[in-house]
């Protein structure tokens, strides 16, 4: 495994898809440092060179927030919109969606799961005879 800016790359992927594996980078921005540096979209990361390595890892480091410096910045963003009371800090703080999906049913993913409400039927002890 190759492994560019504290992430491992899979050797038999090709460039294009192992690239995505940093986080901040997607399959555009993936497109846009390939074609920069000037590295076919097809080469495999095993295939390529210390040379094409150095000027995709300068690429990104110049031009891209990525991993730590991002999910911070992500993290900071969420804990401003919390601070100042907006409503979507208040999504955030109820753990409730945030971009305006319905909770009536389903948003399952933040809420976690059901929490049962009302009366609950309790099974009948057997009594002996």
């Amino acid at each position: 495994m190759a492994r560019l800016l504290g992430v491992d790359l899979e050797d038999n992927k090709q460039i294009l898809y192992a690239l995505p594996k940093i986080y901040g980078i997607g399959p555009s921005n993936a497109k846009k440092i390939l074609d920069t540096v000037g590295v076919p979209y097809n080469k495999k990361v095993k295939d390529l060179t210390d040379e094409e390595f150095t000027k995709i890892r300068k690429e990104i480091e110049a031009n891209y927030k990525i991993e730590g410096v991002l999910r911070a910045e992500v993290q900071a963003n969420i804990k401003r919109y919390i601070d100042i009371g907006c409503y979507r800090g208040e999504r955030h703080r109820r753990g409730l969606p945030v971009r305006g999906q319905r909770t009536r049913t389903n948003a399952r993913t933040r809420k976690g799961p059901r929490k049962t409400s009302g009366v609950i039927k309790v099974k009948a002890q057997a009594k002996p005879k």
